[in-house]
Protein backbone atom coordinates (compact mmCIF):
# COMPACT_ATOMS: atom_id res chain seq x y z
CA UNK A 1 0.00 0.00 0.00
CA UNK A 2 1.76 3.30 -1.03
CA UNK A 3 2.20 5.79 1.71
CA UNK A 4 0.38 8.72 2.26
CA UNK A 5 2.64 12.01 1.85
CA UNK A 6 2.54 13.63 5.16
CA UNK A 7 4.10 16.28 4.61
CA UNK A 8 2.26 17.88 0.96
CA UNK A 9 0.11 20.55 2.17
CA UNK A 10 -2.23 19.56 -0.69
CA UNK A 11 -2.85 15.93 0.53
CA UNK A 12 -6.61 15.41 1.22
CA UNK A 13 -7.86 13.45 4.22
CA UNK A 14 -8.56 9.78 3.85
CA UNK A 15 -11.91 9.61 2.88
CA UNK A 16 -12.41 7.18 5.68
CA UNK A 17 -11.28 9.83 7.56
CA UNK A 18 -14.75 11.63 9.34
CA UNK A 19 -13.28 13.52 12.08
CA UNK A 20 -14.21 16.87 12.09
CA UNK A 21 -11.87 19.41 10.58
CA UNK A 22 -10.40 21.93 12.77
CA UNK A 23 -10.09 25.65 11.73
CA UNK A 24 -6.54 25.52 11.68
CA UNK A 25 -6.03 22.11 9.58
CA UNK A 26 -7.58 24.12 6.41
CA UNK A 27 -5.39 24.59 3.63
CA UNK A 28 -5.09 27.86 1.94
CA UNK A 29 -5.84 27.35 -1.86
CA UNK A 30 -2.91 29.57 -2.47
CA UNK A 31 0.67 27.66 -2.64
CA UNK A 32 3.09 27.81 0.13
CA UNK A 33 6.00 29.70 0.34
CA UNK A 34 9.07 29.10 -1.12
CA UNK A 35 10.86 27.94 1.86
CA UNK A 36 8.29 25.61 3.01
CA UNK A 37 8.31 23.92 -0.94
CA UNK A 38 11.82 23.86 -1.15
CA UNK A 39 12.37 21.89 2.59
CA UNK A 40 14.92 18.63 1.93
CA UNK A 41 13.17 15.19 1.07
CA UNK A 42 16.50 13.11 2.47
CA UNK A 43 19.54 13.82 4.26
CA UNK A 44 21.45 14.02 0.79
CA UNK A 45 19.62 16.93 0.04
CA UNK A 46 20.00 18.58 3.31
CA UNK A 47 21.93 21.50 3.77
CA UNK A 48 24.36 22.53 6.93
CA UNK A 49 24.68 21.18 10.62
CA UNK A 50 27.94 19.11 8.91
CA UNK A 51 28.85 19.14 12.52
CA UNK A 52 25.97 16.40 13.74
CA UNK A 53 24.93 15.02 10.05
CA UNK A 54 28.29 15.00 9.03
CA UNK A 55 29.46 11.14 7.80
CA UNK A 56 30.35 9.03 10.56
CA UNK A 57 28.39 11.28 13.36
CA UNK A 58 26.16 10.43 15.83
CA UNK A 59 22.45 11.46 14.83
CA UNK A 60 23.21 10.47 10.71
CA UNK A 61 23.98 6.92 11.95
CA UNK A 62 20.61 6.79 14.42
CA UNK A 63 18.91 8.08 11.11
CA UNK A 64 19.88 5.65 8.85
CA UNK A 65 20.04 3.18 11.21
CA UNK A 66 16.37 3.68 12.48
CA UNK A 67 18.14 4.18 15.90
CA UNK A 68 16.19 7.20 17.11
CA UNK A 69 15.19 7.76 20.04
CA UNK A 70 14.32 10.54 21.96
CA UNK A 71 15.85 13.90 20.65
CA UNK A 72 15.81 17.42 21.13
CA UNK A 73 16.90 20.08 18.44
CA UNK A 74 17.37 23.83 19.69
CA UNK A 75 18.71 26.76 17.38
CA UNK A 76 18.04 29.83 15.48
CA UNK A 77 14.89 30.31 13.56
CA UNK A 78 15.67 28.82 9.55
CA UNK A 79 18.20 26.49 10.65
CA UNK A 80 16.10 23.19 9.78
CA UNK A 81 14.82 21.53 12.94
CA UNK A 82 11.37 20.96 11.51
CA UNK A 83 13.01 19.81 8.14
CA UNK A 84 15.21 17.47 9.86
CA UNK A 85 11.77 16.17 12.12
CA UNK A 86 10.66 15.62 9.16
CA UNK A 87 13.89 13.60 7.70
CA UNK A 88 13.35 11.09 10.18
CA UNK A 89 9.94 10.65 9.91
CA UNK A 90 10.44 9.54 6.14
CA UNK A 91 13.73 7.41 6.96
CA UNK A 92 12.11 5.47 9.95
CA UNK A 93 9.01 2.88 10.24
CA UNK A 94 7.41 5.12 12.28
CA UNK A 95 4.12 6.65 12.32
CA UNK A 96 4.42 10.76 12.45
CA UNK A 97 2.25 13.16 14.83
CA UNK A 98 2.94 16.71 15.18
CA UNK A 99 2.07 18.81 17.66
CA UNK A 100 2.89 23.08 17.99
CA UNK A 101 3.81 24.34 21.84
CA UNK A 102 1.32 28.02 20.52
CA UNK A 103 -1.12 25.98 19.29
CA UNK A 104 -1.57 22.44 21.52
CA UNK A 105 -3.41 21.79 24.21
CA UNK A 106 -3.17 18.93 26.90
CA UNK A 107 -6.21 17.36 25.09
CA UNK A 108 -4.47 17.55 21.73
CA UNK A 109 -1.45 15.74 23.31
CA UNK A 110 -3.63 13.24 25.28
CA UNK A 111 -5.32 12.17 22.35
CA UNK A 112 -2.28 11.71 20.22
CA UNK A 113 -0.44 9.97 23.24
CA UNK A 114 -3.69 7.35 23.08
CA UNK A 115 -3.40 6.81 19.57
CA UNK A 116 -0.01 5.82 19.94
CA UNK A 117 -0.16 3.64 22.86
CA UNK A 118 -2.92 1.64 20.77
CA UNK A 119 -0.60 1.27 17.56
CA UNK A 120 2.37 0.38 19.58
CA UNK A 121 0.01 -2.56 21.37
CA UNK A 122 -1.76 -3.40 18.47
CA UNK A 123 0.37 -3.28 15.56
CA UNK A 124 4.04 -2.66 17.57
CA UNK A 125 4.40 0.65 16.00
CA UNK A 126 6.15 2.92 17.24
CA UNK A 127 4.95 6.76 16.87
CA UNK A 128 7.33 9.63 16.38
CA UNK A 129 5.64 12.95 18.10
CA UNK A 130 7.40 16.23 16.49
CA UNK A 131 6.72 19.29 18.83
CA UNK A 132 7.39 22.37 17.23
CA UNK A 133 8.23 25.32 19.46
CA UNK A 134 8.13 22.81 22.67
CA UNK A 135 9.40 25.30 25.29
CA UNK A 136 6.32 26.73 24.76
CA UNK A 137 4.61 24.10 26.87
CA UNK A 138 4.12 24.79 30.75
CA UNK A 139 5.54 22.40 33.15
CA UNK A 140 2.35 20.90 33.45
CA UNK A 141 2.07 20.13 29.82
CA UNK A 142 5.47 18.92 30.18
CA UNK A 143 5.01 16.40 32.50
CA UNK A 144 1.54 14.81 30.18
CA UNK A 145 4.84 13.28 27.86
CA UNK A 146 6.77 12.08 30.75
CA UNK A 147 5.37 8.20 30.94
CA UNK A 148 5.30 7.74 27.14
CA UNK A 149 8.40 8.77 26.65
CA UNK A 150 9.63 6.92 29.56
CA UNK A 151 8.32 4.10 28.56
CA UNK A 152 9.08 4.23 24.72
CA UNK A 153 5.40 4.03 23.51
CA UNK A 154 6.53 7.39 21.68
CA UNK A 155 9.84 8.94 20.44
CA UNK A 156 9.89 12.67 21.43
CA UNK A 157 11.34 15.25 18.54
CA UNK A 158 11.10 18.78 20.03
CA UNK A 159 12.14 22.08 18.25
CA UNK A 160 13.09 25.32 20.23
CA UNK A 161 14.96 28.29 19.34
CA UNK A 162 15.10 28.35 23.42
CA UNK A 163 18.18 26.59 25.14
CA UNK A 164 16.20 23.42 26.57
CA UNK A 165 18.59 23.11 29.53
CA UNK A 166 16.53 26.25 30.96
CA UNK A 167 13.43 26.09 29.12
CA UNK A 168 12.34 22.31 28.65
CA UNK A 169 11.85 20.10 32.00
CA UNK A 170 14.95 18.27 33.49
CA UNK A 171 13.32 15.20 33.56
CA UNK A 172 12.17 15.55 29.42
CA UNK A 173 16.07 16.84 28.95
CA UNK A 174 17.45 14.17 30.60
CA UNK A 175 15.65 11.62 28.89
CA UNK A 176 16.78 12.67 25.37
CA UNK A 177 20.09 13.54 23.26
CA UNK A 178 20.27 17.45 22.40
CA UNK A 179 21.37 18.54 19.36
CA UNK A 180 22.34 22.10 19.15
CA UNK A 181 21.58 23.46 15.56
CA UNK A 182 23.69 26.06 14.07
CA UNK A 183 22.98 29.13 11.60
CA UNK A 184 23.46 28.36 7.75
CA UNK A 185 26.89 30.09 6.40
CA UNK A 186 26.38 32.31 3.80
CA UNK A 187 28.02 29.92 1.12
CA UNK A 188 25.47 27.26 2.37
CA UNK A 189 22.38 29.70 1.80
CA UNK A 190 23.58 30.80 -1.41
CA UNK A 191 23.67 27.33 -2.37
CA UNK A 192 20.01 27.16 -1.37
CA UNK A 193 18.89 29.81 -3.32
CA UNK A 194 20.75 28.51 -6.28
CA UNK A 195 18.94 25.47 -5.58
CA UNK A 196 15.46 27.38 -5.59
CA UNK A 197 16.12 28.84 -8.40
CA UNK A 198 17.47 25.91 -10.68
CA UNK A 199 14.13 23.75 -9.19
CA UNK A 200 11.40 23.95 -11.75
CA UNK A 201 9.15 21.50 -10.07
CA UNK A 202 9.10 23.08 -6.53
CA UNK A 203 11.36 26.05 -6.77
CA UNK A 204 11.06 28.84 -9.43
CA UNK A 205 12.86 27.25 -11.67
CA UNK A 206 9.89 27.25 -14.41
CA UNK A 207 9.78 31.57 -14.04
CA UNK A 208 12.95 32.17 -16.29
CA UNK A 209 15.29 34.32 -13.42
CA UNK A 210 18.87 35.55 -13.70
CA UNK A 211 19.97 36.60 -10.28
CA UNK A 212 23.17 38.55 -10.08
CA UNK A 213 25.95 37.11 -7.90
CA UNK A 214 26.01 39.73 -5.24
CA UNK A 215 22.28 39.75 -5.24
CA UNK A 216 22.42 36.30 -4.04
CA UNK A 217 25.03 37.24 -1.49
CA UNK A 218 23.63 39.91 -0.07
CA UNK A 219 20.41 38.20 0.09
CA UNK A 220 22.55 35.60 2.08
CA UNK A 221 24.74 37.84 4.24
CA UNK A 222 21.44 39.56 5.70
CA UNK A 223 19.54 37.19 6.45
CA UNK A 224 21.83 36.26 8.83
CA UNK A 225 21.99 32.32 8.57
CA UNK A 226 18.18 31.61 8.36
CA UNK A 227 17.62 29.73 5.21
CA UNK A 228 13.66 30.59 5.53
CA UNK A 229 14.00 34.51 5.61
CA UNK A 230 16.68 34.09 2.43
CA UNK A 231 14.35 32.01 0.38
CA UNK A 232 11.16 34.10 1.05
CA UNK A 233 12.98 37.10 -0.05
CA UNK A 234 14.03 35.57 -2.80
CA UNK A 235 10.86 34.68 -3.75
CA UNK A 236 9.33 38.10 -3.29
CA UNK A 237 11.82 39.79 -5.48
CA UNK A 238 10.92 37.23 -8.32
CA UNK A 239 7.18 37.79 -7.76
CA UNK A 240 7.38 41.26 -7.58
CA UNK A 241 9.97 42.39 -10.70
CA UNK A 242 8.88 42.57 -14.13
CA UNK A 243 10.65 40.67 -16.47
CA UNK A 244 13.15 42.36 -18.93
CA UNK A 245 13.17 42.79 -22.65
CA UNK A 246 15.26 39.48 -23.35
CA UNK A 247 11.73 37.75 -21.01
CA UNK A 248 13.66 37.18 -17.75
CA UNK A 249 13.06 38.71 -14.30
CA UNK A 250 17.00 40.04 -14.15
CA UNK A 251 17.70 40.12 -10.08
CA UNK A 252 20.00 43.12 -9.05
CA UNK A 253 21.48 43.69 -5.65
CA UNK A 254 19.18 47.08 -5.58
CA UNK A 255 16.12 44.57 -5.85
CA UNK A 256 17.53 42.45 -3.23
CA UNK A 257 18.14 45.09 -0.89
CA UNK A 258 14.36 46.10 -1.28
CA UNK A 259 13.40 42.47 -0.83
CA UNK A 260 15.24 42.05 2.32
CA UNK A 261 15.54 45.11 3.98
CA UNK A 262 16.59 44.93 7.23
CA UNK A 263 19.05 42.33 8.69
CA UNK A 264 17.79 39.71 10.65
CA UNK A 265 19.39 39.82 13.98
CA UNK A 266 19.31 36.27 15.89
CA UNK A 267 18.23 37.81 19.37
CA UNK A 268 16.01 36.63 21.53
CA UNK A 269 14.85 38.24 24.69
CA UNK A 270 15.16 35.48 26.61
CA UNK A 271 17.02 33.46 25.40
CA UNK A 272 20.60 31.97 24.91
CA UNK A 273 21.87 35.06 22.35
CA UNK A 274 20.52 37.83 25.50
CA UNK A 275 22.71 36.11 27.49
CA UNK A 276 25.54 34.98 24.99
CA UNK A 277 25.49 38.81 23.51
CA UNK A 278 26.15 40.71 26.89
CA UNK A 279 28.56 38.69 27.99
CA UNK A 280 30.72 39.25 24.86
CA UNK A 281 29.62 42.76 25.52
CA UNK A 282 30.75 42.89 28.96
CA UNK A 283 34.11 40.82 28.14
CA UNK A 284 34.99 43.04 25.73
CA UNK A 285 34.93 46.03 27.95
CA UNK A 286 37.41 43.83 29.82
CA UNK A 287 39.47 43.44 27.28
CA UNK A 288 39.78 46.84 26.78
CA UNK A 289 38.14 46.26 23.18
CA UNK A 290 36.51 49.48 22.12
CA UNK A 291 35.24 48.64 18.97
CA UNK A 292 33.64 45.00 19.99
CA UNK A 293 31.90 46.76 22.89
CA UNK A 294 30.16 48.93 20.68
CA UNK A 295 29.53 45.99 18.15
CA UNK A 296 27.89 44.27 20.36
CA UNK A 297 26.02 47.33 21.98
CA UNK A 298 25.07 47.84 18.94
CA UNK A 299 23.25 44.56 18.42
CA UNK A 300 21.44 45.04 21.36
CA UNK A 301 20.18 47.96 20.17
CA UNK A 302 18.85 46.77 16.99
CA UNK A 303 17.55 43.85 18.64
CA UNK A 304 15.31 46.58 20.76
CA UNK A 305 17.35 45.33 24.43
CA UNK A 306 15.86 47.05 27.46
CA UNK A 307 18.47 49.85 27.74
CA UNK A 308 18.38 49.53 31.54
CA UNK A 309 19.35 45.56 31.14
CA UNK A 310 22.69 47.22 29.50
CA UNK A 311 23.42 49.38 31.94
CA UNK A 312 23.01 47.77 35.22
CA UNK A 313 25.56 45.18 33.62
CA UNK A 314 27.92 48.48 32.73
CA UNK A 315 27.80 49.52 36.75
CA UNK A 316 29.00 45.88 37.85
CA UNK A 317 31.63 45.93 35.02
CA UNK A 318 32.86 49.56 36.58
CA UNK A 319 33.34 48.27 39.83
CA UNK A 320 34.45 44.69 39.19
CA UNK A 321 36.76 45.29 35.86
CA UNK A 322 37.93 48.90 36.37
CA UNK A 323 37.39 49.80 39.97
CA UNK A 324 39.78 51.64 41.70
CA UNK A 325 42.09 51.88 38.73
CA UNK A 326 39.59 55.13 37.14
CA UNK A 327 37.06 55.71 40.19
CA UNK A 328 35.59 58.01 37.24
CA UNK A 329 34.19 54.58 35.65
CA UNK A 330 31.27 53.90 37.95
CA UNK A 331 30.21 57.41 37.91
CA UNK A 332 30.09 57.66 34.64
CA UNK A 333 28.19 54.52 34.31
CA UNK A 334 25.56 55.58 36.51
CA UNK A 335 25.43 58.55 34.92
CA UNK A 336 24.54 56.42 31.71
CA UNK A 337 22.10 54.09 33.98
CA UNK A 338 20.10 57.65 34.77
CA UNK A 339 19.88 59.04 31.15
CA UNK A 340 19.17 55.62 29.87
CA UNK A 341 15.96 55.78 32.71
CA UNK A 342 15.07 59.33 31.68
CA UNK A 343 15.28 59.13 27.89
CA UNK A 344 14.94 55.62 26.70
CA UNK A 345 15.82 54.34 22.96
CA UNK A 346 16.71 55.97 20.16
CA UNK A 347 18.40 58.69 21.93
CA UNK A 348 19.71 56.64 25.38
CA UNK A 349 21.87 54.82 22.72
CA UNK A 350 24.48 58.23 23.30
CA UNK A 351 25.05 58.67 26.87
CA UNK A 352 25.23 54.48 26.67
CA UNK A 353 28.15 54.57 23.93
CA UNK A 354 29.92 57.03 25.98
CA UNK A 355 29.98 55.18 28.79
CA UNK A 356 31.10 51.83 27.21
CA UNK A 357 33.86 53.86 25.16
CA UNK A 358 35.06 55.14 28.81
CA UNK A 359 34.79 51.81 30.59
CA UNK A 360 36.46 50.17 27.45
CA UNK A 361 39.96 52.52 27.20
CA UNK A 362 40.16 52.88 31.22
CA UNK A 363 43.23 51.09 33.23
CA UNK A 364 41.54 48.09 34.63
CA UNK A 365 41.87 46.72 38.38
CA UNK A 366 39.97 44.31 39.76
CA UNK A 367 41.05 44.30 43.45
CA UNK A 368 37.92 45.48 44.85
CA UNK A 369 36.17 42.41 43.48
CA UNK A 370 38.88 40.24 44.97
CA UNK A 371 39.16 42.26 47.93
CA UNK A 372 35.45 41.80 49.22
CA UNK A 373 35.52 38.20 48.01
CA UNK A 374 38.47 37.11 49.94
CA UNK A 375 36.88 38.85 53.39
CA UNK A 376 33.38 37.11 52.57
CA UNK A 377 35.29 33.80 52.18
CA UNK A 378 37.49 34.53 55.49
CA UNK A 379 33.83 35.40 57.34
CA UNK A 380 32.06 32.63 56.22
CA UNK A 381 34.59 30.28 56.63
CA UNK A 382 36.92 31.08 59.43
CA UNK A 383 36.32 31.92 63.37
CA UNK A 384 34.33 35.05 63.94
CA UNK A 385 36.33 38.01 65.23
CA UNK A 386 35.12 39.56 68.13
CA UNK A 387 35.05 44.06 67.39
CA UNK A 388 37.74 44.53 69.74
CA UNK A 389 36.89 46.72 72.94
CA UNK A 390 38.45 50.16 72.24
CA UNK A 391 36.61 50.24 69.01
CA UNK A 392 32.87 49.26 70.36
CA UNK A 393 30.15 51.68 71.26
CA UNK A 394 30.83 53.48 73.80
CA UNK A 395 28.21 56.21 73.40
CA UNK A 396 25.77 55.02 76.17
CA UNK A 397 26.01 55.49 80.06
CA UNK A 398 25.90 51.36 80.52
CA UNK A 399 28.22 51.03 78.24
CA UNK A 400 30.32 54.01 79.76
CA UNK A 401 30.30 52.11 82.96
CA UNK A 402 31.76 48.51 81.61
CA UNK A 403 34.81 50.60 79.77
CA UNK A 404 33.31 50.05 75.99
CA UNK A 405 35.37 52.11 73.62
CA UNK A 406 38.01 53.28 75.96
CA UNK A 407 41.18 53.53 74.34
CA UNK A 408 40.19 54.44 71.31
CA UNK A 409 42.29 57.11 69.35
CA UNK A 410 40.09 59.81 67.10
CA UNK A 411 42.03 60.03 64.18
CA UNK A 412 41.53 63.14 63.07
CA UNK A 413 43.07 64.42 66.37
CA UNK A 414 46.33 63.13 64.68
CA UNK A 415 48.71 64.63 62.20
CA UNK A 416 47.82 63.70 58.73
CA UNK A 417 44.41 62.42 60.61
CA UNK A 418 45.75 59.10 61.23
CA UNK A 419 46.94 57.03 64.36
CA UNK A 420 48.07 53.73 64.17
CA UNK A 421 45.77 51.25 66.69
CA UNK A 422 44.42 47.90 65.98
CA UNK A 423 41.19 47.87 64.06
CA UNK A 424 40.24 44.14 63.57
CA UNK A 425 41.66 42.44 66.70
CA UNK A 426 43.84 40.24 64.03
CA UNK A 427 46.47 40.49 61.24
CA UNK A 428 44.33 39.86 57.48
CA UNK A 429 44.93 41.18 54.34
CA UNK A 430 42.01 41.27 51.85
CA UNK A 431 43.00 44.67 49.34
CA UNK A 432 46.04 44.26 47.05
CA UNK A 433 45.74 47.61 45.29
CA UNK A 434 47.32 47.27 41.72
CA UNK A 435 49.76 50.04 39.83
CA UNK A 436 47.41 50.40 37.42
CA UNK A 437 45.88 53.96 37.00
CA UNK A 438 44.26 56.36 40.05
CA UNK A 439 45.23 53.09 41.95
CA UNK A 440 49.25 53.49 41.66
CA UNK A 441 48.32 56.09 44.40
CA UNK A 442 46.37 54.28 46.16
CA UNK A 443 48.76 51.54 46.76
CA UNK A 444 51.44 53.84 47.79
CA UNK A 445 49.06 55.34 50.81
CA UNK A 446 48.22 51.92 51.70
CA UNK A 447 51.83 50.69 52.20
CA UNK A 448 52.43 53.74 54.45
CA UNK A 449 49.28 52.84 56.36
CA UNK A 450 49.78 49.04 56.72
CA UNK A 451 53.44 49.48 57.95
CA UNK A 452 52.85 51.76 60.81
CA UNK A 453 49.66 49.78 62.05
CA UNK A 454 51.62 46.63 61.56
CA UNK A 455 54.36 48.31 63.98
CA UNK A 456 51.40 49.48 66.01
CA UNK A 457 50.17 45.70 66.49
CA UNK A 458 53.16 44.27 66.96
CA UNK A 459 54.15 46.58 70.54
CA UNK A 460 50.36 46.04 71.66
CA UNK A 461 51.85 42.68 71.13
CA UNK A 462 54.77 42.61 72.99
CA UNK A 463 52.90 44.88 75.86
CA UNK A 464 50.42 42.39 76.29
CA UNK A 465 53.30 39.24 76.47
CA UNK A 466 55.05 41.82 79.34
CA UNK A 467 51.77 41.53 81.67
Amino acid sequence: MAQTDLFNPAAAPAASDTRPVAASEVRPQTPPPLAARMRPRSLDDYVGQSHILGPGMLLRRSIEADRIQSLIFYGPPGTGKTSLAQIIARQTSCHFERLSGVESNVADMRRVLSGAGNRLANSGRTTILFIDEIHRFNKSQQDVLLPDVESGVIRLIGATTHNPFFFVNSPLVSRSQIFELKPLTEEEVVGLLRRALADAERGLGHIGIRADEDALAHLARISDGDARKALNSLEIAALTTAPAEDGFIHLTLAVAEECIQKKAIVYDGDGDAHYDTISAFIKSIRGSDVDAALYWLAKMIHAGEDPRFITRRMLISAAEDVGLADPMALVLANAAHAAAELVGWPEARIPIAEAVIYLATAHKSNSAYKAIDAALEDVREGRTLAVPEHLRDGGKAAKKRLGRGAGYEYAHAHEGHFVAQDYLGASRRYYEPTEQGTEKKIRERVAHWREQLESARRREGEQDHQK
